[in-house]
């Protein structure tokens, strides 16, 4: 049994806090764990400037729900779906995701939660387990799945590292050339192409 694990933005989705902070104006709000390899340092940032600015919960899940795949995404998603299993492990929020998931026909998501006052305030999050993505990966693979995992950002190489097989897809040239022994694929395309040749040869082993 197979199943493939891919971070979600970055790789299916724009990154949400890039698309929040481009609609604010707020540049600090551009940092991802793209830049920030310690999410909980990236997180308590985030909320402080949030507070800062009196941004609420809404204001983000307003900017969400104009956000839409990257080109071609949906149609990747759809083509891995239709040869194996697909799960979404994502440093995202319940409270960010569905709409997401929606447009991308709804395949399987762990991702963690928000935690926020009655009146919206962000104060704090909940993680739905520490290093959720290594701990994803592995857990599938002492039930006996072969694990693709890829994602684009420093906190998917543990689960990258855990996996069968693993990939970088579009991620930035620092964290590719610090990592020159895991692929990099830029096009979706090309990644299911490498996707299908992880598939045939779990089926030949």
């Amino acid at each position: 049994m197979n199943v493939v694990c891919l971070d979600l933005e970055g790789v299916l989705v724009p990154e949400i806090w890039i698309e929040f902070a481009k609609k604010t104006g707020i540049e600090e709000l551009k940092l991802t764990t793209r830049d920030i390899s310690d999410y909980d340092v990236l997180m308590k940032k985030r909320i402080a400037v949030l507070k800062e600015r009196g941004l609420k919960l809404k204001d983000i899940q307003d900017v969400i729900a104009g956000m839409r795949p990257l080109d071609g995404a949906a149609e990747f998603a759809a083509a891995v779906r239709n040869e194996t299993q697909l799960i979404i492990l994502s440093d995202t929020f319940t409270q960010f995701a569905a709409p997401l998931m929606k447009q991308l026909n709804f395949p399987t998501i762990f991702c963690n939660e928000l935690i926020a006052d009655p009146d919206g305030s962000v104060t704090g999050y909940r993680l739905r387990i520490k290093d959720g993505k290594r701990r994803s990966v592995e857990a599938l693979r002492s039930v006996n799945f072969s694990v693709l995992a890829a994602g684009d950002s420093y906190n998917d190489l543990s689960m990258i590292r855990s996996a069968d097989a693993g990939a970088f897809f579009r991620p930035p040239q620092s964290i590719a050339a610090e990592n020159p022994d895991i692929p990099v694929f830029t096009g979706y395309k090309e990644f299911l192409a490498f996707i299908r040749d992880f598939l045939l040869r779990s089926e030949q082993k």
